[in-house]
């Protein structure tokens, strides 16, 4: 008796907080703001940072080590294709010739006697041959086959003569290419546009692990590109010919035009890769634009940003990007519609992208397949129709909602948001 009566006051009290939460629930009231679905023109963009470089530049090194006795250019001068840069003292190279123009003499001098001793040898072992061929007693068996030997050997002498001449011709070859390289011309028409050397100093040899080699840049500043790090999740959506906008903070309240000309196909090497240590790197891919009007007085090195267009679209229904929610595919009960197709049984997703419709005072969660991002609206690609009201806000009311949920409009906050703007054209 106890037992059932423990049981009955249980129940009831489960019954009266199961009827107060009921209660509860149905009188609770979110406030959002609305709009409705309208078609506006949308241009869906990827920004990344980066600089300003010269679409054509050369790095000026040396291959040969000396002192700079004649610097003629200075940082920022024009320059035409074959102007003198630089000269590196040229004495040692020179002394470097004389010694293989003297190697040269001695081979060909060599060359010449051993020319002279293959012939007397030939000679020698013709006329011995001459004389056993008549039989006469004047010559002995042995002495024709040693005249023989004797020319033979000496003809492969003559050969390593000639081949010590070539030798050194190409040691001459050699010495006058490195004298040569102490003058250091322009190898195209263009500016100074970096200058790390002075009058006096040790040109040293260009190495790729060694920086301190590079001695001056010539760059061709008529065509200039800016030069940004796109993130690997964005890199997909650019291909080159897309215009893209670019500002320059040497430049304020001006935006250049471009165009995409190169995406990298692999990932920008981090400068010191040891620093990662164990945690995750950010994977940027570099992208070139070429800009179509540089602004006098552009330079290598200033920073830029540019937004890159990767799609558009015209007059599109469209939702702002603040309405769209997820919902668990568990918690959703798709409500048949006359007007809009059901949703594919095979759909496995966990969770569904849609809006909130208005119906009265009360939400039904709408699902939508969604295109492309302009600045503040999503692409409506299916899913609902233009001018269905939906709740576009906020971001904490469009969490607190559930299909089903009352609510009740925030007048003043809608027309505040409606008298903003979206930055976007719609109609």
């Amino acid at each position: 008796m106890l037992k059932a009566f423990i049981a009955v006051v249980v129940l009831g009290v489960l019954g009266a907080m199961g009827y107060l939460a009921t209660q509860r629930e149905a009188g609770r009231v979110v406030e959002v703001r609305v709009e409705e679905v309208g078609q506006r023109s949308l241009v869906a963009e990827v920004s990344a940072t980066g600089h300003i470089e010269p679409k054509t530049h050369v790095d000026i090194t040396t291959d040969v080590a000396g002192r700079i006795i004649d610097l003629p250019v200075e940082e920022g001068q024009d320059v035409e294709e074959g102007d003198l840069l630089l000269q590196i003292d040229p004495a040692l190279f020179r002394a470097a010739v004389d010694r293989a123009e003297a190697g040269v003499a001695q081979a060909r001098a060599s060359l010449a006697q051993q020319q002279a001793a293959y012939d007397q040898a030939q000679r020698d072992a013709d006329r011995l041959t001459t004389l056993q061929e008549r039989g006469t007693d004047f010559v002995t068996e042995a002495e024709v086959e040693q005249a023989v030997t004797g020319a033979l050997v000496q003809r492969r002498l003559l050969e390593a003569a000639e081949h010590q001449v070539e030798q050194a011709d190409a040691n001459l070859d050699q010495e006058r290419d490195r004298l040569g390289k102490t003058t250091i011309r322009a190898p195209m028409s263009g500016k100074i546009t970096r200058l790390n050397v002075e009058r006096g100093e040790t040109a040293i040899v260009g190495t790729m692990n060694n920086p301190g080699s590079l001695l001056l840049t010539v760059a061709d500043l008529s065509v200039m590109e800016a030069v940004i790090e796109v993130d690997e999740t964005d890199v997909p959506d650019i291909v080159i010919g897309d215009s893209a906008y670019i500002e320059i903070d040497a430049f304020p309240n001006q935006r250049f035009v471009g165009t995409v000309t190169e995406i990298g196909n692999s990932s920008i090497v981090p400068r010191n890769p040891s620093q990662a240590g164990g945690s995750a790197q950010a994977i940027d891919f570099e992208v070139k634009i070429e800009l179509r009007a540089p602004p006098e007085g552009i330079r290598p090195d200033l920073s830029a940003t540019a937004d890159v267009i990767t799609n558009t679209r015209d007059n599109v229904p469209s939702i702002p990007i603040t309405a769209l929610t997820l919902m668990d595919a568990d918690e959703y009960e798709e409500i048949p519609s006359e007007n809009l197709p059901p949703r594919p049984q095979s759909e496995t997703l966990r969770d569904i992208e849609g809006v909130f419709v208005v119906e009265g005072d009360r939400v039904r969660f709408r699902p939508l397949e969604i295109g492309i991002a302009g600045e503040s609206y999503f692409e409506v690609v299916s899913g609902i129709e233009v001018g269905t009201t939906i709740v576009s806000g906020s971001f904490q009311a469009i969490r607190e909602l559930e299909d089903g949920s009352r609510i009740r409009v925030n007048r003043a906050e809608n027309d505040a948001a409606s008298s903003n703007g979206s930055g976007e054209n719609g109609r």
